[in-house]
């Protein structure tokens, strides 16, 4: 598997497979008592695969794969990398709360600016909020650095798995 340097922060795939849905699924339900390397959640058609928990750290990757039916007894695959839903979703409301109130400064800037008053603490503001976005965007892409070998030991797991 190749993981590009995209700006990509949940890489993202598909497979076509030539066995039945059911035995796919099957083959992640004995899995998780075979082994205990990994961690294993099956939810219906859906499979989280997941480190050891005295492996993870924060950003930490879980794969997510779901499973469909496709004609002629075959399945397709997809599947994503992630972190943790939990800081993943920690993150993008940093990122929304960002964006907000980046929006909100320029709302404010433009109206002293059309007042003509000052707007030196306007423009420090959107520059702090600049740098706190670009700050958010390093660390996305610092923890993605770091989960890429857990990324590959999960995805090689899967294959091991499903072939």
């Amino acid at each position: 598997m190749e993981i590009s340097n995209q700006v990509v922060l949940r890489p993202r795939f598909q497979m076509e497979l030539d066995n039945r849905c059911t035995n796919v699924l099957e083959r992640f339900a004995s899995a998780k008592t075979q082994q205990s390397r990994f961690k294993i959640s099956c939810v219906d058609h859906h499979v989280f695969i997941r480190l050891p928990r005295e492996e993870q750290l924060f950003w930490s990757s879980q794969l997510h794969l779901e499973i469909s039916e496709s004609p002629e007894n075959t399945c397709t695959l997809h599947g994503f990398f992630g972190p943790n839903p939990t800081v993943w979703t920690m993150f993008i409301f940093f990122h929304v709360v960002v964006g907000t109130l980046f929006l909100a400064d320029v709302v404010w800037l433009y109206s002293n600016f059309s007042l003509n008053n000052s707007i030196n603490v306007q423009i420090g503001i959107a520059i702090g909020l600049v740098a706190t976005w670009m700050l958010l965007y390093v660390a996305g892409s610092i923890g993605k650095k770091k989960g890429k070998p857990g990324m590959k030991e999960l995805y090689g797991f899967m294959i091991e798995t499903i072939e």
